[in-house]
């Protein structure tokens, strides 16, 4: 392990530092502070989102696996702040059960986001596929500048 300490927290990208993605239990995790006191698994704290800008839209898709759109909100805040979040539950334990692995990541999940200006905040549209949630933010057009021809005289 590397005696270096990490300016921009444990983030699994290879990517360079997003100003615009938020995400919250980074903070904690940068002052030593534990992200979690329960038995969660912390991989679900730290749910994978990507974001690409096409010409028309702002597009964001996270992986979801086994979590029903009933549980998750998406919400826009002042400030063009997206918030993607929700929560997945522990399975109710039998006392006659016997456990032999626990992999699969439970607890809460949050991730925010500061859209630019030339998103459409009232046009946001979210669907849900196979464990994979994506939120669509349209783009105001760009408006190509008024050209006027002159004409050369000479």
């Amino acid at each position: 392990m590397s005696l270096i300490p990490r300016i921009f927290g444990d983030r699994r990208s290879n990517s360079m530092f997003d100003p615009f993605s938020m995400d919250v239990f980074d903070s904690f995790k940068e002052l030593g502070f534990p992200v979690s006191n329960s038995g969660e698994t912390s991989a679900f704290a730290n749910t994978r989102v990507d974001w690409k800008e096409t010409p028309e839209a702002h597009v964001f898709k996270a992986d979801l696996p086994g979590i029903k759109k009933e549980e998750v909100k998406v919400e826009i805040e002042e400030d063009r702040v997206l918030q993607i979040s929700g929560e997945r539950n522990v399975e109710k334990e039998d006392k006659n059960d016997k456990w032999h692995r626990v992999e699969r990541s439970s607890g809460k999940f949050m991730r925010r986001f500061r859209l630019p200006e030339n998103a459409k905040m009232d046009q946001v549209k979210a669907s849900m596929e196979n464990g994979v949630l994506t939120v669509t933010v349209p783009k105001e057009e760009v408006k190509k500048p008024d050209v006027k021809s002159i004409e050369i005289s000479g």
